[in-house]
């Protein structure tokens, strides 16, 4: 009796860092947002992301950056894609704009116009390790 009440609760709460635009809801200027992301609509404006974002197959980002830790995408994407981990694009989705992610999955069928930088983040050279000639 109690474990279903504490399953219940658990999922609520797993599902409460879950932010949603709906589809047929259209935003326009810059989000920010601490947990994860669903997109079923469309966004105009750069987009921030502490958790993963999901753009389902009617979802659209136009703007300058996307940038999360993980990021899957089934529908439109205009921007740059910053995602710290996993970047992947679906079969008949669109990603227009360079993208940066740690890993890079790509399925046939879905079109990417843009640069990739995959793997590990290069390290940039400080004064002190500026070879000396």
């Amino acid at each position: 009796m109690f474990k279903s009440s504490a399953k219940k609760a658990e999922r609520l709460q797993l599902n409460s860092n879950l932010t949603f635009i709906g589809c047929g809801c259209k935003i326009t200027g810059d989000i920010h947002c601490e947990g994860n992301l669903r997109i079923d609509g469309s966004i105009t404006g750069n987009v921030t992301v502490l958790g993963d974002v999901d753009i389902s197959a009617d979802g659209i980002v136009i703007g300058d950056v996307l940038a999360a830790k993980n990021v899957i995408v089934h529908g439109r994407v205009k921007a740059k894609i910053e995602a710290q981990g996993l970047l992947r694009i679906h079969k008949n989705s669109v990603v227009e704009g360079d993208v940066s992610s740690i890993s890079l999955d790509i399925e046939n069928g879905a079109r990417f116009v843009g640069h990739s930088n995959t793997g590990a983040a290069p390290t940039e050279l400080t004064e002190t390790e500026t070879p000396q000639l």
